[in-house]
This record gives structure tokens, C-alpha cells and sequence, in this order.
């Protein structure tokens, strides 16, 4: 059973930072490329960035590239995402999931999910 904590929601204003995190608890850990997506009120949920499995190669989505930063600890089984810059279009409920796919297409891989985190950055 795969159970995945997000943390590190809130709110802040348009162009501040926060830092999310996400403990996995799964022992392999180490082998999935690991990703958060995000599901703003009234839309579904969208891609946001990925880290592969060694931490070198990442991907973002367009929307946030440039202002967000996805890395991950293996030792502590804990993927995060900077996000600076923030706008209002960013509010939206954070998840992290493991990932699959390539080439800017990407998919989570387990089924099930955290509760995610909230983002609320006001207009």
C-alpha cells in the first residue's frame, strides 16, 4: 500500500514562494520517476513537473517552467517543488504521485493519492 504525504501549502501573495514536500512511503522508492500534478477549483487535474528517478532529469510543464524547481531525496523517500513567482493562476490543490511516460507526456502511476496540499495565492 503506497500511502503519499504532501505538506507545505498555504497562502501568499502573488510573486512569493513556497516549498512543498511529499513523503512516499514506498520502498522502492528510489526507481520511480516521482511528479506533482495539481487540480485548480472546477478543472481537472494537470501535470506539473517530473524528476526522474536518480534526480538528473526533470521536466515541467509550460505553465510553470522557470519559476518552479522539482527535486528529490532518495534517503528520505521525499520528493519537492519550489515554486517562486507565484500568480493566482496557481491556486490549486497539490498532489505528488509516481510518474510515467516521456517525451512531455507524463501520467501518474499509482492510483491512489495523497490529500494534497492547498496553494492559494490571491488576485
Amino acid at each position: 500500500q503506497v500511502q503519499l504525504v504532501e505538506s507545505g501549502g498555504g497562502l501568499v501573495q502573488a510573486g512569493g514562494s513556497l516549498r512543498l514536500s511529499c513523503a512516499a512511503s514506498v520502498s522502492t522508492f528510489s526507481s520511480y520517476a516521482m511528479g506533482w500534478f495539481r487540480q485548480a477549483p472546477g478543472k481537472e487535474r494537470e501535470f506539473v513537473a517530473v524528476v526522474g528517478a536518480s534526480g538528473t532529469m526533470v521536466y515541467y510543464a509550460e505553465s510553470v517552467k522557470g519559476r518552479f524547481t522539482i527535486s528529490r531525496d532518495n534517503a528520505k523517500n521525499t520528493v519537492y517543488l519550489q515554486m517562486n513567482s507565484l500568480k493566482p493562476e496557481d491556486t490549486a490543490v497539490y498532489y505528488c504521485n509516481a510518474v510515467r511516460g516521456d517525451s512531455g507526456k507524463y501520467e501518474p502511476r499509482f492510483g491512489s493519492w495523497g490529500q494534497g496540499t492547498q496553494v492559494i495565492v490571491p488576485s
